[in-house]
């Protein structure tokens, strides 16, 4: 390591003066292409304001009448004691904490409204917040699925696979994290080849690693390697996603995690993953109030550790079916609470993440995409801003899709289209285009079609769009068939983004040192 040092400073000079933008995909509309998407179209509100006041006012009772719950980090409840938090020790590591009404929300004042993640390319750095949207794929799925080979156990093979999948798509901004467990690595390791699939494959910004407190100081050392150790501490260039253990639970692992990446000024995710009628009310008012309380409290840890460090506010509401006492997901109820969950976030000023292309769909089939299709919407309308999940989520996020990671990017391509909205002026009204041609005439052949074709619609790579006679004489392919044949095109024509060789070996040298500091674990 301390061999390479020298040359990691001077080859890290050398390519942030030369960072290269990707190029346009062939078919697809080029002037949609950007590293996030700016919001043209206002976020939906939902709820009045005498409403919304109310779940803010339950959630306040939540965090001071009934209090969270903390376990094994007594350095948090230590930091929540010190801000003035009410602590009952419970015992057994465990304590409750209750907080007055206001003192969290006054705790995130300091938290920034929106903050730029940095990408090794930074033509491919993002916004997060205020009205600028990034999509990221799916994250954690066990399994992993395709047409040709079934469901299956992921590997550290299918892995790379998905990030080059996601730097092979203009429509997601963003390499995401965990896309899938990589199982042929020992637990205790898999994050090192994960974080670096992510440096070495994608040239965008990526997740790191949450599993443990120090898998996270890891993936944080790892991103110190790749931008510098001072660069690193000044921007964040890494992001972690940690989940709330819920009903209004933080276990020490997560807390540990939080307060690694604050520490180092690195964004956090707060997420509870409520399940409506299990670990949240039933009813979706109440599981709204339960996921603001558990979410801004998590949130409010990072701001005692290190004020001004990112941190997003983040919700995961699902249904349930209630015969079987299953998941479900893309349904009406949830997509309604990611509205309103949008509401409070621009009340509170802080990013939100929700949403995303769910399903409980098994294939990559219409109940796949109407699913999908509604969760998603909720995400654009809501105003979120860091979309996880866009890409592959399937089998209620057990698996992790080849075909449905390709149907779900083009569907992410359709609403940069979407969301970039209308414009208005003298060229986009087009009186040219009447006018030139006169009553009953075509406007084939004119002046402004002319000017307007390659770029008034989104231009979808899967859809098909013949007539009937011409898609029998072609085969009479699916959907799903079309989306197989695209992801393997993809793979076989990705093209690997450059990556420094002083800083890949740096990062080999600190995976191999720290894997040959520990056995391995498998559980």
């Amino acid at each position: 390591m301390k061999d390479t040092a020298t040359t990691v400073r001077r080859t890290r000079r050398r390519r942030r003066g030369a960072d290269t933008a990707r190029s346009p995909a062939p078919g697809q509309n080029p002037h949609l292409e950007v590293p996030f998407i700016t919001r043209g179209i206002p976020p939906y509100d939902l709820m009045n304001g005498e409403s919304l006041d109310r779940i803010e006012a339950t959630a306040e009772r939540i965090m001071a009448e009934i209090g969270i719950e903390f376990h094994d980090d007594p350095e948090t409840v230590h930091l929540f004691r010190q801000a003035g938090g009410e602590v009952t020790d419970l015992g057994g590591g465990r304590s409750n904490i209750r907080f007055a009404p206001g003192m969290i929300r006054e705790i995130l004042r300091t938290a920034p409204a929106r903050f730029t993640q940095h990408a090794r390319n930074s033509a491919n750095s993002v916004e997060i917040g205020g009205d600028a949207v990034v999509f990221a794929p799916s994250y954690g799925s066990p399994f992993v699925m395709d047409l040709d080979n079934g469901r299956r156990y992921g590997t550290i093979g299918d892995f790379r696979n998905f990030v080059k999948l996601g730097q092979s798509s203009p429509w997601l901004h963003h390499s995401g994290g965990t896309i899938c467990e990589p199982t042929d690595i020992a637990v205790n390791k898999r994050h090192l080849d994960m974080v670096y699939a992510h440096v070495k494959y994608s040239d965008r910004a990526f997740l790191g690693s949450i599993t443990a407190p120090e898998r996270a100081e890891d993936s944080i050392d790892m991103a110190r390697i790749l931008f510098g150790a001072d660069f690193t501490d000044a921007n964040c260039v890494i992001m972690g996603n940690f989940n709330t253990t819920s009903p209004m639970t933080l276990d020490g692992t997560t807390t540990a995690g939080i307060r690694a990446y604050a520490a180092a000024n690195q964004a956090s995710i707060h997420l509870p993953f409520l399940l409506g009628g299990a670990v949240s009310p039933l009813t979706m008012a109440g599981s709204v109030a339960q996921c603001l309380a558990e979410s801004m409290v998590s949130a409010a840890l990072t701001q005692l550790v290190r004020p001004g460090a990112p941190a997003v506010l983040a919700s995961f509401l699902s249904s349930m079916a209630l015969r079987s006492g299953s998941p479900t997901f893309g349904t009406p109820e949830p997509a309604l609470g990611s509205l309103v969950m949008g509401q409070l976030a621009r009340r509170l000023n802080l990013p939100l993440r929700c949403a995303g292309n769910f399903s409980t769909s098994k294939l990559p089939d219409a109940q796949a995409m109407r699913q999908a299709m509604m969760s998603m919407m909720s995400a654009v309308q809501s105003g979120a801003n860091y979309i996880l999940h866009s890409a592959g989520f399937l089998d209620g996020l057990l698996s992790m899709s080849y075909e449905k990671f390709v149907l779900d990017t083009d569907l992410c391509g359709a609403l940069h289209a979407y969301m970039k909205g209308i414009e208005v002026n003298e060229d986009t009204l087009g009186f040219d285009a009447l006018a030139e041609m006169g009553p009953g005439e075509h406007l084939f052949s004119t002046q402004h079609t002319m000017r307007h074709y390659k770029t008034a619609y989104y231009d979808s790579a899967l859809d098909d769009n013949q007539p009937w006679e011409t898609w029998g004489e072609e085969g009479e392919i699916d959907m799903a068939t079309r989306a197989n044949a695209r992801w393997k095109k993809l793979l076989q024509d990705y093209r690997e983004p450059p990556l420094d060789p002083g800083i890949d070996g740096a990062l080999r040298d600190f995976m191999e040192q720290k894997k040959a500091s520990m056995p391995d674990a498998w559980h």
